[in-house]
């Protein structure tokens, strides 16, 4: 079988573009292909690092943070502006994020501040940043009132997919970045849907290596969709906001578990809990909530809100979401595979009965 060739896609934004890389070996080639001119410092945590960090060749300093969601703080952005300082980067400089999306997010933030604005470069290690965070510009950390409170939009440079980074990454984590995969194919392309519908399709999760051809055609095509969405609406000021289906019901269920919940399953849930409430006002057809529900159990992803968490919990920290305006909780429903839309002012008896019926 003939390897698939390295891909190279292109995003435009306001003020220029950027191209996006994705294909085999490409972390060693990251300062020549992004043109990286002077020095540049890579960003990583204590995972992803000692797996990767050496194939980034010419960094003048690596910096390692912490793993996980509850590092993505403003206290961690601090000690990452401490070792830039104690490394002499100055504007000059460019920072490489070298990780899953907590990283790219905390990285660019950082880049957007840090001497008022510095480049920086994505190198997404998993699946989930890959196809979502690592495009479209939006940085950030969370606060304890709620996920990416605090943040700036700042394009990248450049962002590198190296699939062989996918080779160490764990079968859950695939799982939970195929919960954006299938989260594009419902909001704008429904073919890729119904490709994960269809009887034949398949996907040996358990050895990433084996499959890198087939990510690497699926997580391209995930891609282009975020990039069809952000570059109509860079700043997220109408049809970006679909992107985040399945992320109202998800970000509180991560948030209520204290991110024991990774952002994929908290997302899978979500998708199913929004679709039970787009048909439970009428929106769209009740079956398409199994329909959801089978894609997701094909690639291990949950489809049912944890039954001990509190609903009216869930519902206090959806207030606290920055999709929140003048006091409503707005969600992103759908009405057909490749038709979703922003709602606001939805009956709080709606969103309580959806909690409740998609728990178990």
């Amino acid at each position: 079988m003939t390897e698939i060739k390295n891909e190279k896609l292109t995003v435009t934004h306001p003020n220029g573009s950027y191209p996006i890389f994705i294909g085999r070996q490409l972390l060693a080639n990251v300062s020549e292909m992004a043109q990286i001119d002077g020095p540049f410092v890579v960003v990583t945590d204590d995972t992803v690092g000692p797996l990767h960090a050496d194939k980034v060749k010419g960094a003048t300093a690596v910096i390692q943070v912490p793993t996980g969601e509850r590092f993505k703080t403003l206290d961690t952005i601090r000690t990452i502006y401490d070792e830039l300082f104690e490394n002499g980067l100055d504007r000059k400089g460019t920072l490489v994020a070298l990780g899953g999306g907590v990283v790219g997010d905390m990285v660019g933030f950082a880049a957007a501040t840090f001497m008022r604005g510095i480049d920086f470069v994505q190198c997404p290690t998993t699946v989930l940043s890959m196809v979502d965070a690592s495009v479209g510009g939006k940085t950030g950390v969370d606060m304890p009132q709620g996920k990416n409170l605090v943040g700036a939009f700042k394009q990248p440079t450049a962002v590198f997919a190296d699939m062989d980074s996918l080779k160490t990454l764990p079968q859950v984590e695939i799982s939970s970045g195929f919960a954006e995969i299938v989260k594009h194919g419902l909001i704008n392309d429904p073919d890729l849907f119904q490709s994960f519908e269809a009887d034949s399709w398949q996907l040996a999760l358990d050895n990433p290596s084996t499959i890198i051809d087939t990510l690497q055609t699926i997580i391209a095509r995930a891609i282009q969709v975020k990039i069809d969405v952000v570059q109509e609406d860079p700043y997220e000021k109408g049809r970006r906001a679909t992107l985040n289906y399945g992320h109202t019901f998800g970000h509180a269920i991560e948030q209520v578990t204290q991110f024991e919940v990774r952002h994929g399953e908290g997302v899978a849930m979500g998708m199913v809990a929004a679709a039970n409430m787009s048909a439970r006002l009428g929106y769209c057809d009740e079956t398409l909530q199994g329909r959801i529900e089978a894609v997701l159990e094909k690639v291990n992803l949950p489809t049912r809100i944890p039954a001990h968490l509190d609903p009216e919990l869930l519902y206090e920290v959806m207030h606290k979401d920055k999709k929140t305006a003048v006091g409503k909780v707005r969600f992103i429903l759908i009405r057909d595979v490749g038709d979703v839309f922003l709602q606001g002012g939805v009956p709080d008896t709606a969103v309580f009965e959806s909690i409740r019926a998609v728990q178990g």
